[in-house]
């Protein structure tokens, strides 16, 4: 079998002019691409091996739309009482209020969605558990500290550009990121967009930072917050700048409920302004999955939340 069953995007404009942090993305063809899905029936080494090419895997429908949906709405439905919502709507639908919400009762439910059963079944559902047993050639051990965001339509901040190595350094760098959008997330919400070819460059960032660090304490020497670090842990939050820099494109994609993105802990990658054109609700979850066996960061040990400076 070919290791995808999909054919790469053919080149096309978005539909709204890409932004992230007040800058507006490149649609130059040496700019702009689109990430290349991929069959997740190819079988675990096709997929271990594109991983390592391209520091990323897009596949596609590898979890069932349908529950990732049922998923959607179960999530917006117990956001709903802080007002995100258009009243009337379908909850799975993610059709944004449009008006003020309350900012601290959606993340006080937030918190407690991140800590229930279903949240904790939706990340460990057999068939993604199975995939990473295989990827990581072993016993898959899936951090607790799991990640859930929400972003409405015409929010301004986006997440700059980054690798995740930043904040795990206190365990292995063979852990593996799995970015799921929740539902429908088409270019225009603001989904995760990756620089092209950058895990050789996060590396080569890496091994610099393991230089300039060596003085520090231990616990200063992981933090991603350390005085040799950007504020927050960031490369950059001038994306079309960091295309420039590296002679690169951010790869976009029309992501659907069901789509599962890997990516290494070196490959950069951020996220764009939601812009929806149908005024919805992006909603998205990202795991690290690692080898039981390997050093496990104890950091992670614990449930995310909003104030962990991690």
């Amino acid at each position: 079998m070919s290791i995808s069953a999909w054919e790469p995007v053919p080149p096309h404009a978005p539909p709204v002019a890409l932004a992230a942090n007040g800058r507006i993305l490149s649609t130059a063809p040496n700019r702009l691409g689109y990430l290349t899905p991929t069959d997740p029936s190819a079988g675990v080494e096709a997929i271990r091996h594109l991983f390592g090419l391209q520091g990323y895997v897009w596949l596609k429908g590898l979890l069932p739309r349908a529950e990732v949906i049922d998923f959607r709405g179960w999530v917006l439905s117990h956001l709903a009482e802080s007002g995100l919502l258009k009243p009337g709507t379908d909850p799975s639908l993610g059709v944004a209020s449009g008006g003020a919400f309350d900012r601290q009762i959606a993340d006080r439910r937030l918190m407690s969605l991140v800590r229930s059963t279903a949240y904790e079944g939706f990340c460990a559902q057999p068939r993604l558990s199975r995939l990473m047993d295989g990827f990581v050639g072993g016993l898959s051990y899936l951090h607790k500290r799991k990640i859930m965001r929400f972003t409405l339509p015409g929010t301004a901040a986006a997440t700059p550009a980054h690798y995740d190595l930043v904040y795990l350094r206190g365990g292995t760098d063979r852990v593996v990121t799995a970015w799921i959008p929740i539902g429908d997330t088409s270019i225009d919400m603001g989904g995760l967009i990756y620089l092209e070819g950058s895990h050789a460059v996060g590396v080569a960032m890496e091994a610099q930072s393991s230089k300039d660090n060596a003085g520090l304490s231990p616990q200063e020497r992981i933090s991603a917050y350390n005085r040799n670090m950007a504020e927050g842990g960031w490369v950059s939050k001038d994306l079309p700048q960091m295309a420039e820099r590296f002679d690169s494109r951010w790869l976009v994609a029309d992501f659907e409920a069901g789509d599962v993105v890997l990516h290494s802990p070196y490959m950069i990658h951020a996220s764009t302004t939601n812009q929806s054109i149908n005024g919805l609700i992006r909603l998205s979850t990202d795991i690290r999955y690692q080898n039981v066996d390997d050093e496990i960061d104890a950091r992670w040990g614990n449930h995310w939340s909003l104030d962990d400076m991690l």
